[in-house]
């Protein structure tokens, strides 16, 4: 699937997605070790922010929501009113360098094709200020697959192997890599990293 594609798939599903998760599993209790990471009124960027209600609406306010379905945008507005929301890809983030302190990515790089991975990780190092954290989903497997029938629609999943995304975030210039499983918003276990930038900017 392409960029347009994966889009559309955002669109068609986005709402019955936002309908199915669990408000309450304990990947969200995340949010609250990051947030005591960070400094006073800090600048967050929830990548892949979808419908909003379950990490976007759980930090700083005025944080930043990207993501590339315009549907699951209008949710998070409703969700999140207080949020900035951006349409935008995760290859392209439409911030200047050295502009947010910390990017929380929860069930979304693996859902762009993993040959973008490497340039998604310095994308998110271009935006982050040298010291900022990182908090993202960590893909257990290696895959490349279209779902039919996922959520009444069709996605693309995406990823080189947890070992590949370790070494692409440490590619990236993200150091202190540290790791968690928890459970998601559909019940399964998922494993996160906290990562945090380089204070040398590479």
């Amino acid at each position: 699937m392409d960029r347009t594609e994966i889009r559309r798939a955002w669109d068609a599903v986005a709402e019955t997605y936002a309908s199915r998760r669990d408000p309450t599993g304990s990947d969200a209790d995340l949010l609250g070790t990051l947030r005591d990471e960070l400094g006073p009124d800090p600048t967050v960027l929830d990548v892949g922010c979808g419908d909003g209600a379950r990490t976007l609406a759980n930090l700083p306010a005025g944080s930043i929501g990207l993501d590339v379905s315009r549907r699951g945008l209008e949710l998070a507005a409703e969700a999140v009113p207080e949020a900035r929301l951006l349409q935008a890809a995760m290859r392209d983030v439409p911030l200047r360098a050295d502009s947010v302190d910390a990017i929380t990515a929860y069930h979304a790089v693996f859902h762009v094709p993993r040959a973008d991975h490497p340039h998604v990780y310095r994308e998110f190092a271009r935006v982050l200020r040298p010291g900022g954290r990182l908090l993202l989903t960590l893909p257990s497997g290696r895959f490349e697959t279209v779902r039919e029938g996922w959520m009444g629609g069709r996605m693309l999943f995406s990823a080189p192997g947890r070992d590949a995304t370790l070494s692409q975030l440490r590619d990236a210039g993200f150091v202190d890599v540290r790791t968690e499983t928890v459970s998601d918003p559909l019940g399964s276990a998922a494993e996160f990293a906290f990562a945090t930038l380089d204070t040398a900017g590479d």
